[in-house]
């Protein structure tokens, strides 16, 4: 099974106001989303690849009522708090947070938990109370961990992040093992798959992650999980596409920008083609 995931990050931020969006209107642009893509996707075997795009909040409902029956694409959100509602317990006093149960009546099959940023997020407040190196990136691993719980229990799929830093390259067996040991102890793993992010190579003017090294990291953690499913998640597009299907580690990857220059953004038609590109038809 391959999968192909999409982060639409704030890909819905006006260009007058600093972002990208060219798409559609704010209020129209989940369901421009879905609108754009499901009829291409229809094409593929969902025996052989899964679809899920995980977007802002507040576009899940409208995205929602867009999808035809059967559509291939999932919906999911970019991350659930660490603790839950509960039927005698807790009914909602979460103000800012996104409970799994919340995501779960949103319409949400699948949630991103540990992308770089929220990663990054995390190390931040950390930092601000003094906390950093090792210890508050074990602290951010077990807090991803209870995140990855709850959703599960909710019945979701999850896709897990990992990935080391510029910084972090020399110890990467220690730093990708303990994001891999504490984010996914006591998980049922059936339900995770996980995604790649060199983080050290994401950005402008950084150096691509070439083959050789996606396949060393694909391969370990393959060994450290049993065979748990890997995605490139530093960014499948259209000029690695082929390199990434060549690797047989990998089995999809996680697509952000289909366009990196001019009119930058995420545009349906593009996504589309980067995902012909890496799956050959």
């Amino acid at each position: 099974m391959k999968h192909i995931f999409l982060n639409l990050k704030r890909f819905d931020v006006p260009v007058e106001m600093g972002g990208v969006n060219r798409l559609a209107p704010v209020a129209d642009w989940g369901k421009a989303i879905v609108e754009g893509t499901q009829d291409g996707l229809a094409a593929y075997d969902k025996n052989e690849v899964e679809f899920a795009a995980y977007l802002p909040e507040a576009h899940l409902l409208s995205a929602a009522a867009a999808r035809k029956p059967g559509c291939a694409l999932q919906l999911g959100c970019q991350g659930v708090y660490r603790a839950d509602t509960a039927v005698g317990g807790n009914f909602g006093a979460f103000t800012t947070n996104r409970p799994a149960s919340a995501a779960k009546a949103l319409g949400c099959e699948s949630v991103l938990i540990g992308h770089c940023e929220e990663r990054n997020d995390k190390m931040g407040i950390l930092a601000e109370a003094g906390v950093t190196g090792t210890e508050a990136s074990r602290a951010v691993n077990r807090l991803l961990n209870q995140e990855i719980r709850c959703a599960v229990a909710r019945g979701m799929t999850v896709l897990y992040c990992i990935g080391e830093k510029s910084e972090e390259q020399d110890a990467w067996e220690q730093v990708l093992g303990e994001q891999l040991s504490i984010g996914l102890e006591g998980v049922d793993k059936s339900k995770v798959v996980i995604a790649y992010e060199p983080v050290w190579s994401i950005g402008p003017g950084k150096t691509p992650a070439d083959k050789p090294y996606i396949t060393k990291i694909a391969r370990f953690v393959k060994e450290q999980t049993g065979g748990m499913d890997v995605v490139y998640g530093g960014g499948l597009k259209s000029d690695n596409a082929a390199m990434l299907a060549s690797i047989p580690e990998i089995d999809g990857g996680l697509i952000a920008l289909t366009r990196f220059s001019g009119e930058i953004g995420f545009y349906p038609e593009e996504y589309l083609e980067i995902i012909r590109l890496y799956l050959g038809k």
